[in-house]
């Protein structure tokens, strides 16, 4: 539900973004951005704890509170911790290769689409807030797509789902350019890729729970979304490179469709997770 709403209210937020800078210009837009920012961040200090034992609750799945193992808070172990974590995560093979899935997710997801896809569609003919309404109808069928996700990684092997999730979003990008940009072939597009649009965490996140441990879990998933992040650099470069010199998105489009195919295969080599 995490990593669902993360994705969903950025696209869900874009018609009204893109409403603001139409009518008022960029700067109201970006104000609003900031004004929900700093509202955040008053909610997370307000009611965030860092653990269920800060509030004398168990884990989810536990019975009792279990109590923190001790942690260095000391400066030098605030940037030395992660680093031990990336030397020791790195000598897996595991690690590369969600990596490397995840630089195609990136690539694949907000590197590209959210992106690129109301300039897409500026392209044939339509307007900007019609595009991004567009983006907020992935949004929504992402969420319940990410929320189904997380329920199926518990109780199915994570390399089936991450290869069909792969191989399906890859299709959906391919099948983009023969939409026509018309309301209904963009409509099936953004229902069919939305429900895949962040799918892909639950199972990786499970993946590398099972290899890493609980506790290191969350701490080497920040380094393979890091993957996803550069990824998602280099899709945002190659959009613009491939407007720029051949006067069209698609060819970038296609490529990260490519990739998504490559990247089911992939994970598809990792070994399949002994039971508990």
């Amino acid at each position: 539900m995490l990593t669902a709403s993360s994705a969903t209210g950025q696209l869900v937020f874009l018609p009204l973004l893109a409403s603001l800078t139409e009518r008022y210009g960029w700067r109201s837009a970006l104000l609003f951005v900031v004004a929900m920012i700093a509202l955040a961040a008053i909610a997370v200090m307000a009611l965030m704890r860092d653990r269920p034992f800060d509030l004398g609750l168990a884990p989810l799945g536990e019975t009792t509170p279990v109590a923190p193992p001790p942690v260095d808070r000391s400066f030098s172990a605030l940037f030395a911790t992660p680093l031990r974590v990336l030397r020791d995560a790195a000598g897996t093979r595991v690690f590369w290769i969600l990596g490397a899935t995840f630089f195609i997710c990136g690539a694949s997801t907000n590197g590209l689409v959210q992106t690129h896809f109301v300039a897409l569609c500026g392209d044939y003919g339509l307007a900007a807030v019609t595009a991004a309404s567009m983006l907020a109808l992935m949004g929504l069928f992402d969420f319940a797509g990410t929320v189904g996700s997380g329920w199926l990684s518990d109780r199915f092997d994570n390399r089936w789902l991450l290869f069909w999730y792969y191989g399906l979003r890859g299709l959906s990008l391919l099948f983009l350019p023969f939409t026509d940009f018309s309301l209904y072939g963009l409509s099936i597009f953004a229902m069919f890729y939305g429900l895949d649009w962040i799918a892909t965490v639950p199972p990786t996140v499970r993946l590398t729970a099972d290899k890493f441990g609980r506790e290191r879990a969350g701490m080497v998933f920040g380094w393979i979304f890091t993957f996803h992040q550069i990824g998602a650099a280099f899709a945002a470069f190659g959009g613009g490179f491939s407007r720029s010199n051949f006067a069209t998105y698609l060819p970038a489009f296609i490529v990260a469709g490519a990739l998504c195919l490559v990247a089911s295969l992939l994970v598809m080599t990792l070994r399949k997770p002994q039971a508990a």
